[in-house]
């Protein structure tokens, strides 16, 4: 039987999606977690790979089991596994799907949230989980800055080194900046994102915001193709995978 779960976890000190010879990962914990309760060696497929320091609210992944399980228990079992393992990693859904699903190659797009918390005070309740940024930010011009990403580009200058992409083509189908109080959300959406592209265009446009850059610069930085002209490559902290649509 195959299995889709949807997960939340906090990426602070993990390597990121994907297992590595050393380190924890999610897919670490989560392969852990099954063959703690199922006794099986099983793979487990995730939407997308997050970088390490990268947090998600919606992570979707699939596996398969041998032994069938009812839901309710399965995910019972996968939290509590989970807890034995200290695991900054929680199941919120599971259900059943057809042999023909996977979690990434199924997936028709991905939504990504980055928070940036815009004050001068450092803060306590949220380290790890926002790109603090201690002096004022314009955010009309971060959001006419934005403008220029929408659509269907070469995004070469916001592709991070080493990136496997075939192609630095992409289409960028929303990108949204919101301000509430003291937070900036950057609310994007895609099919898929070439690696760091996301960090790179807020980092871009965070420059947009405290003067570095004019919004047009954007569309200039964007026909470059070169990622030497753009903006620094925003933290990981303030990145969340948000969604994954099918």
């Amino acid at each position: 039987m195959r299995y889709k779960i949807t997960i939340e976890y906090d990426g602070t000190n993990l390597l990121g999606w994907q297992k590595q010879d050393e380190g924890v990962s999610v897919q670490y914990y989560l392969e852990e977690a099954i063959k703690g309760f199922s006794h099986q060696d099983v793979d487990v497929f995730g939407a997308g790979r997050t970088d390490a320091g990268v947090h998600a609210l919606a992570q979707v992944a699939h596996f398969d089991l041998v032994t069938p399980m009812d839901l309710f228990h399965l995910r019972e079992a996968f939290n509590a596994r989970l807890r034995i393992l200290e695991a900054p990693v929680s199941v919120l859904e599971i259900e059943e799907v057809s042999d023909d699903f996977h979690a990434r190659f199924s997936a028709k797009g991905r939504g990504y949230i980055y928070r940036l918390l815009n004050r001068r005070a450092p803060t306590v309740l949220l380290k790890d989980r926002v790109w603090c940024v201690g002096y004022p930010l314009d955010v009309e011009k971060m959001q006419e800055g934005a403008k220029y990403l929408l659509g269907h580009h070469d995004f070469t200058s916001f592709r991070g080194a080493g990136c496997q992409a075939l192609s630095p083509m992409k289409t960028l189908d929303k990108l949204e900046i919101v301000q509430q109080a003291d937070e900036i959300d950057f609310i994007v959406e895609a099919r898929s994102f070439l690696y760091h592209q996301v960090r790179n265009m807020v980092g871009t446009l965070k420059c947009v915001g405290d003067g570095k850059f004019e919004p047009s610069d954007v569309k200039t930085i964007l026909e470059a193709k070169d990622r030497a002209v753009a903006g620094p490559t925003a933290p990981a902290c303030g990145l969340y995978l948000s969604k994954v649509m099918y």
